[in-house]
C-alpha cells in the first residue's frame, strides 16, 4: 500500500514543477498566443499561421500535462480514505500512484530539455566497430532496442539506411525518430557501446568484446535554414537490398551523397557520405539524404557555438577498449553508463528499450547539455 510519506513526496515534486515551468505564466502566453489565431487576418500568411499554431500547441501541450499531473495528486490524496472506506482497493490505488509518478518523471526529464533543438526528432546513425562478426550482431542489438525505446515513446521509427553484414547483424544503419524531443533525449547516447558475452560466434563460447557506435542529430525541418552549395555534392545511384543481400529492387533507386564542403569560419574540409534506400523513389531518396545532410550541418554548427564541446567530427573517438560511455556485460548481468554511474542487472530489459533511467541520469548530469 501507498504510504502517506509517497504521497506527500509527489505533492513536493507537483510543487517543484509548477514553479520551474512557471505554468501561470504559461496559461497567460497560452491566452495570448490563441487569441492572435483569431485575427481576420491570421491566414494571410500561411507560413506564419502555421508557425503560430506550432507555438501554440507547444504551450497548451505544456499546460495540459501539468494539469492532468495536477488532477492526479489531488485525486490520490483521497484515495487512502477511499480504501479504507472499501470504495477502492490498495491495487487500484497503487496502480493509480504508479501513473501518475510515471507522468511526474516524464514531464521532469523534459523539463531539462530547453535547448532550441532538443525539441526536434533525432537522426541515429549505428556502426558496427570492433569484433567481427560478433560486432555487427552488436550493431543489430542496437538497432531493435533503440526501435523499441521508440515505439515504446510514441516516436516513429524509420530505416533511413541498412547495410547488412556479410553474414549476420548490420554493418552500419541510419534511423529516423519522428516525434518531439526525440533529440533531446537521445543526444544522451552520443558514443561508443562495449558489449561483453559468450559470444555464439565463438566455437569455443569464449568471452568477448565488441564495440559499436552511436551518433544522433537533429532532424531539421524547414523552419531552420541551412546553407548548402550545390557544387560540394555529388550524387551515386545503386540498387538497394535486403538483409543477406538479397535484391529488393532490380531498378537503382538507393542514392549515395557525397558532401564536399568548407568551414565557413576556418576554410576546413567538411564532409560526409550518405546513402538511403529508404523508399523505391529515386527523388524521395535524394530528398530524404538532403534533409540527413541538412541535420547533420546543423549539429556540426551547434557544437561549435557550444563552448563545452568540439566540433561533432573531432569529438568522435575510436570505437575500440577505453572510449565506451556504456557497458553491457551479459553473463554478468550488468549494464552500467560510465559517465553517470548508474548501472542495472536489468539486462534483458535494456535491451528492449528501457534506457530512460539512464537519459535521465545523464541529463539531470549535464543539465541537459552534454558532457564534455
Amino acid at each position: 500500500m501507498i504510504l502517506a510519506d509517497q504521497i506527500r513526496e509527489l505533492e513536493q515534486r507537483r510543487e517543484a514543477l509548477e514553479r520551474c515551468l512557471d505554468i501561470e505564466q504559461k496559461r497567460i502566453d497560452l491566452r495570448n498566443e490563441e487569441e492572435k489565431t483569431q485575427e481576420p487576418s491570421f491566414w494571410d500568411d500561411p507560413e506564419r499561421a502555421r508557425e503560430q499554431l506550432r507555438r501554440v500547441a507547444s504551450i497548451k501541450a505544456w499546460v495540459e500535462e501539468y494539469e492532468t499531473i495536477r488532477k492526479d495528486v489531488e485525486d490520490l490524496a483521497l484515495m487512502p480514505d477511499f480504501v479504507r472506506e472499501q470504495v477502492m482497493t490498495e491495487a487500484e490505488m497503487d496502480a493509480h500512484y504508479a501513473a501518475t509518478l510515471e507522468r511526474v518523471e516524464k514531464l521532469e526529464m523534459r523539463n531539462m530539455l530547453r535547448r532550441d533543438e532538443d525539441k526536434l526528432g533525432a537522426i541515429m546513425d549505428i556502426n558496427a566497430g570492433a569484433g567481427g562478426t560478433e560486432a555487427l550482431d552488436w550493431a543489430s542489438m542496437l538497432l531493435r532496442m533503440y526501435t523499441r525505446w521508440g515505439e515504446a515513446h510514441g516516436y516513429r521509427v524509420k530505416v533511413l539506411d541498412y547495410q547488412a553484414g556479410d553474414e549476420v547483424g548490420v554493418k552500419s544503419c541510419t534511423l529516423e525518430f519522428e516525434g518531439d524531443y526525440a533529440y533531446g533525449y537521445l543526444k544522451s547516447e552520443n558514443g561508443v557501446h562495449r558489449m561483453v558475452r559468450l559470444s555464439p560466434f565463438n566455437a569455443n563460447n569464449k568471452r568477448q568484446t565488441t564495440f559499436a557506435s552511436v551518433f544522433v542529430s537533429p532532424a531539421v525541418d524547414d523552419t531552420i535554414e541551412i546553407t548548402i552549395n550545390p557544387s560540394d555534392i555529388e550524387w551515386d545511384t545503386f540498387r538497394s537490398s535486403g538483409a543477406g543481400g538479397q535484391n529488393v529492387n532490380k531498378v537503382e533507386t538507393a542514392v549515395r551523397l557525397r558532401y564536399h564542403g568548407k568551414d565557413a569560419d576556418t576554410g576546413e574540409p567538411v564532409e560526409f557520405l550518405i546513402e538511403n534506400m529508404e523508399t523505391r523513389s529515386q527523388l524521395m531518396n535524394r530528398e530524404n539524404a538532403m534533409r540527413i545532410l541538412r541535420s547533420k550541418l546543423y549539429q556540426r554548427e551547434l557544437d561549435k557555438r557550444m563552448a563545452t564541446q568540439q566540433a561533432l567530427e573531432a569529438s568522435k573517438k575510436k570505437i575500440e577498449w577505453g572510449s565506451q560511455i556504456r557497458s553491457y556485460v551479459f553473463d554478468d548481468r550488468r549494464v552500467k553508463d560510465h559517465r553517470t554511474g548508474v548501472q542495472t542487472s536489468a539486462v534483458e530489459a535494456v535491451m528492449d528499450g528501457e534506457l530512460d533511467a539512464f537519459i535521465k541520469a545523464y541529463l539531470m548530469e549535464t543539465g541537459g547539455g552534454a558532457l564534455s
